[in-house]
């Protein structure tokens, strides 16, 4: 019907202009008055039997232009009964008020396939991917699901970059969310991908949003139950190398509740290796020797989670939502690596066992409350949220380190990494129509962050032992305008932000405040050539916090040669990102490019240098970010959606930039002598992924996931190219009310990154990392009073989302 409906509107548009009026109004769910998001509203033109109308939005809202005159006209959305409006001429605007469709109970019971929305929307602003549609993360974690992005990639250590950069904000349910606890990209590798609803990425965000983030932003959405009555789903998995979970999504709504949950228990086997090839070098640039570095290690996760919420409406108007969140976890990793040493003629010397047997133990809880007032005029509403969140991660380490075959030269460290952080965030946004197409919003966030870290050694002679405090202030007001004229609409904001930021190193005694204030402006201009065609230009203004390890002077030592250490120093960066974009909409395929510019200033590097520090006649070698002048990232991208026939669908994501950076960095070295390193460099790099879906004879479902990440050089060297593979299968079972899906998840055991790095009069080495070895995994989804592909008919909530006047 909507096809129908879209080829009407393109006739009706080729008639002679006659007087053109507004029709507007809402359709409701019948009985629960939920929005019904993509309804359809049909015109037929008395005489010539020609179609037009519109679709609504996900608050049930739709508006559209007609040309005066006599209509037959009608309501319709799938599974539901049609509701024919009454009213026959139209000469006026015209407001048809709220209309009610009612389930069709008979089409219900009868029907086998229901129209399912795209595993991946395409929209001018942003890329929704909805997970609940997706085999190849069943059974997996919340990174799985991100590594199947459109414009996201997952490197082999978790680190998440959009569009490449891995300056990136991650939201969960549109906040800064506790649960991420210390290191977001290891809580994204323990969350369960099951908990997830969709994932939103926005690649230059609104002033609406926080600053944070300057490659742009992901919001992971949290599933929660739709429908009326009691209903949900069950899934179990088993997998290999030894993996095994269950968890339940469950949902029971009424008139004036909605009460929901998610929980689940997952171990996860996450077997990894690596390997580093390093030739050491005499200041003179001869060769001082050879270092073969292998490891094995072991990555045990056993842990809990569980969401549980309600919805109270309060009055017709007024929403009530709170939810609390807790997670547990907890984990081992026997880490094994053995040095080859050799001398400058590759002569075996010795061979060095360190044994890192690493225990970790993590306890997150988060209460979120949320208010939503209506008022009267569509659109017209104030929302405010509370979260408060606090998260402990500990980590206990015994480190044995021996040359074989010599008994006295056996070494034993004891380290522990405490971490405590407690979040509290408090926001509130105001939205208010004017005029026919004009809207206002304005808004506070208050986000307070505290994190400490006590890492101790035993015993510490390298004095590396430390407590960092991190306290984090901001208070953000923001105010932003859209409208449309004819076919152009624009959205104008401005976001002022108040840091408070204190970095206290209490056991150097060394405290530092950074106090500062940033005005953000965002701008969206966009015009529609057609109802399928549009073009847009934004630009934003975004800050790169640096927090956590990158401030830390020390917080592993799971390699005594080669350390990562913090830099308590480390300024935010500021980005200032530019997007030329251009949407077009066919029959079958969707597609959407864009070209970007993002010029950062005193954007984070990392340095290798020698710290002067010798253990076992090998130079330790500390690796820091630091601060350098500027960086500039061009490129661009295109992501379409192809549906060739009714039973294949077809998406894919292409990205090619250049990084460049500009800077110098100067440090003395050991011997008191002034070592400048030079960082002018340009890389070329690219990115591809493509996502087919098809559905084999027997109701089979196969899926397969391929994509590859080009070389990139850097200032110390290059990283090489990797390609991978993933597949799925599935099967619904038991009168549909099941599935069983069988995936694999790096079918060639590819995913490696593999670097070559070069220090002059220092280090040249090659390395291949692989965090975790070729997944296989078997899932079953159980699920009662819902159907399959039922379709989500509450309104998303809104989590800052700019979808405004013009959009798609």
């Amino acid at each position: 019907m909507t096809l129908s409906l879209l080829f009407g509107v393109a006739t009706y548009a080729q008639r002679p202009e006659g007087k053109k009026i507004t029709i507007s109004g809402k359709v409701l769910e019948k009985g629960t008055n939920l929005p019904l998001e993509y309804a359809t509203i049909v015109f037929e033109d008395v005489t010539t039997k020609q179609l037009s109308g519109g679709i609504t939005d996900e608050n049930g809202v739709f508006k559209f232009d007609i040309v005066a005159g006599n209509y037959n006209a009608r309501a319709e959305f799938i599974s539901f009964k049609n509701a024919p409006i009454a009213q026959k001429s139209f000469s006026e605007d015209t407001n048809l008020g709220t209309i009610f469709l009612a389930p069709d109970v008979a089409e219900l019971n009868e029907i086998n396939i229901i129209a399912e929305r795209s595993t991946v929307e395409i929209k001018l602003d942003k890329r929704v991917y909805n997970v609940g549609k997706d085999m190849m993360v069943k059974g997996g974690t919340v990174s799985d699901v991100l590594d199947n992005v459109p414009s996201v990639t997952v490197d082999a250590e978790g680190t998440v970059a959009l569009r490449g950069n891995e300056n990136v904000k991650i939201l969960i349910d549109g906040r800064p969310s506790g649960l991420a606890g210390i290191n977001i990209a290891d809580a994204l590798k323990l969350l369960p991908a099951d908990a997830v609803e969709k994932v939103e990425v926005i690649t230059n965000p609104s002033a609406r949003y926080d600053a944070e983030g300057g490659g742009g932003i992901i919001n992971i959405v949290i599933r929660k139950g739709k429908a009326n009555g009691l209903n949900g789903s069950i899934m179990a998995n088993v997998g290999d190398p030894e993996t095994y979970g269950v968890s339940a999504n469950l949902n029971k709504k009424g008139d004036t509740f909605n009460l929901f949950s998610n929980f689940g228990y997952n171990y996860r086997n996450n077997p990894g290796n690596s390997l580093t090839d390093a030739q050491y070098f005499n200041n003179d640039g001869t060769t001082n020797g050879y270092v073969y570095e292998r490891r094995t290690n072991k990555r045990l996760y056993e842990g809990y989670n569980a969401n549980f919420g309600i919805d109270l409406n309060l009055t017709k108007s007024l929403v009530w939502t709170n939810a609390l969140t807790f997670r547990e976890n907890t984990g081992k990793n026997p880490d094994n690596v053995f040095f080859n040493n050799f001398d400058a003629n590759l002569n075996p010397v010795s061979i060095r066992n360190r044994f890192n047997n690493q225990k970790s133990d993590e306890f997150s809880i988060e209460y979120a409350s949320n208010f939503v007032k209506k008022f009267k005029k569509d659109g017209h509403q104030l929302n405010v949220d509370i979260a408060i969140s606090k998260n402990n991660e500990n980590e206990f380490a015994t480190i044995t380190d021996q040359v074989l075959g010599d008994p006295s030269s056996l070494d034993i460290d004891l380290t522990t990494n405490i971490n405590k952080q407690q979040r509290n965030l408090f926001q509130a946004d105001y939205v208010l129509p004017i005029g026919k197409d004009g809207r206002f919003e304005a808004g506070y966030r208050g986000s307070f962050l505290n994190n400490l870290t006590d890492f101790a050694v035993t015993p510490d002679t390298n004095n590396f032992s430390n407590e960092l405090e991190y306290v984090e202030n901001v208070n953000a007001f923001y105010a932003q305008y859209g409208s449309k004229i004819n076919k152009f609409s624009y959205f104008l904001g401005l976001r002022f932000e108040d840091s408070n930021i204190e970095v206290n190193s209490i056991s150097l005694d060394d405290y530092n405040t950074k106090k500062y204030n940033n005005l953000f402006p965002s701008a969206t201009l966009n015009y529609e050539f057609s109802e399928t065609s549009s073009f847009s230009l934004s630009y934003s203004k975004r800050i790169n916090r640096p927090r956590g390890r990158f401030l830390n002077p020390v917080s592993s030592l799971a390699s005594n040669i080669n350390i990562f250490r913090g830099n308590p120093d480390l300024d935010p960066s500021l980005t200032d990102a530019f997007d030329i974009g251009y949407l077009k909409r066919w029959n079958k395929l969707t597609f959407n490019t864009s070209a970007y510019i993002n010029i950062t200033n005193d954007s984070f590097q990392f340095v290798r240098i020698n710290s002067g520090i010798v253990d076992g006649g090998i130079p330790v070698i500390f690796s820091s970010p630091i601060n350098l002048a500027k960086e500039y990232r061009a490129g661009f991208e295109f992501n379409l959606n192809y549906t060739p026939y009714k039973w294949w669908r077809l998406n894919g994501n292409f990205n090619a930039f250049r990084n460049e950076t500009q800077g110098d960095y100067s440090y003395v070295d050991p011997n008191g002598v002034i070592d400048i390193q030079n960082f002018d460099n340009v890389a070329y790099t690219w990115f591809a992924r493509i996502n087919s879906k098809i559905t084999l004879p027997y109701k089979i479902d196969w899926q397969t996931n391929g994509s590859y990440i080009a070389p990139q050089t850097n200032a110390q060297g290059k990283s090489l190219g990797i390609a991978s593979m993933n597949l799925a299968f599935s099967k619904d079972i038991l009168k549909d009310k099941a599935t069983i899906a069988f995936n694999v998840s790096d079918v060639f055991n590819s995913r490696k990154r593999i670097m070559e790095t070069q220090i002059p009069n220092v280090v040249s080495s090659y390395s291949e990392m692989q965090w975790r070895e070729r997944q296989v995994m078997l899932t079953f989804t159980y699920r009662f009073n819902k159907q399959k592909n039922e379709r989500d008919r509450q309104p998303r909530e809104d989590n800052g989302g700019e979808e405004y006047m013009g959009k798609p």
